[in-house]
């Protein structure tokens, strides 16, 4: 694929995804996009955002992560020497006995070759052996499409070779359970029968799983209709988990209104508005013994319009109640939160 075709693809999706938001083409491109330690079952986690091309799918309703990203391709040398500044920041050095688990991402797919340089990733592999020493599981972003179970093959290999037994984790974005909701309005270009098939390749393999999941992410959707259709996403990876004897996280994001998104003009016309975390909590806690593990996105990355993110005044001591949770996976931390309505 020509990287013309790369930016058509760019361009048409944003286009039938209504997106109004340019792109990010000032960012020093020999920078990450982003970074952050989070606190998970599996450890600390760093959270690694890299600047690249933007997604080629770039349609779906609420996401304004592409903005993040730049129009026009990335080189791998640019690529690479992000990876150098990562492994080079002060914190990272600080704290790399202590990191356990690594994310990657590039808002989009790190397993699109288009936009992402399998040469970066091979030397990020190299990278990780040598800096992170008790690594334990790397998750790596992705769209479905771009997998490729021989270069899935090939990191596992590679990642054998360092310290530790370090695991790999898939991580793709679901984001609503309800296919009318997924497909039709959110635009998300993601069939059960695909997610299925992929799910059967991988367990072969041993590989984890993540799945992102968004509460209440579009416009005309009631605070129960998010909570429900959170429980039916539960209840499905549940079975899936049990079938295919796989391990699978439920990554749930609350929803923020993003910039330059349908969304914000549903929600500058009153007709749309965040998730609460109290509902938040109440679709989590239906996944108490049902055989997986969730983590709780309580993050916008500053992608959010005024007043249209999911935390409130008054709900930071609920925000300490989840991130605790995220890190125990105890669902008695909910205390007075934990419904069963």
């Amino acid at each position: 694929m020509t990287k013309e075709n790369s930016l058509r693809q760019i361009l048409g999706g944003s286009e039938k995804g209504g997106k109004a938001y340019g792109f990010d083409e000032s960012h020093e491109e020999n920078r990450p996009a982003d970074m952050w330690f989070q606190e998970s079952e599996d450890g600390l986690i760093l959270f690694i955002v890299f600047y690249s091309q933007a997604c080629r799918w770039s349609r779906c309703l609420g996401c304004n992560l592409p903005s993040k990203m730049s129009l026009r391709h990335i080189s791998y040398k640019a690529l690479i020497a992000q990876i150098d500044h990562i492994f080079s920041t002060p914190e990272v050095i600080r704290r790399q006995k202590e990191i356990r688990k690594v994310i990657l991402s590039n808002n989009g797919s790190v397993l699109d070759q288009e936009t992402f340089s399998s040469m970066a990733l091979m030397y990020l592999l190299v990278q990780i052996n040598f800096k992170l020493p008790n690594l334990s599981l790397l998750s790596i972003e992705t769209r479905v499409e771009y997998v490729d179970l021989a270069e899935l093959e090939f990191i596992s290999r590679a990642l054998a070779e360092g310290d530790t037994s370090t695991q790999l984790e898939i991580a793709v974005g679901f984001e609503a359970f309800d296919d009318h909701i997924r497909n039709d309005i959110f635009n998300k270009g993601l069939s059960l029968e695909t997610f299925e098939a992929f799910v059967g390749k991988m367990a072969t393999y041993g590989y984890r799983l993540k799945c992102y999941f968004m509460q209440k992410p579009i416009p005309g959707m009631t605070d129960e209709e998010g909570i429900t259709d959170i429980r039916n996403a539960v209840d499905y990876l549940s079975r899936t988990a049990s079938q295919h004897n796989i391990g699978i996280n439920l990554h749930l994001n609350p929803t923020y209104v993003a910039t330059g998104t349908i969304l914000e003009q549903a929600f500058r016309n009153g007709e749309y508005s965040p998730p609460f975390l109290r509902d938040v909590t109440r679709a989590v806690s239906h996944a108490g013994g049902k055989g997986i593990s969730v983590f709780i996105g309580l993050f916008d990355e500053g992608l959010a319009v005024p007043g249209g993110s999911f935390i409130r005044k008054g709900d930071e001591k609920l925000v300490k109640k989840l991130e605790q949770f995220n890190r125990a996976q105890d669902y008695s931390i909910l205390g007075e939160w934990q419904f069963d309505g």
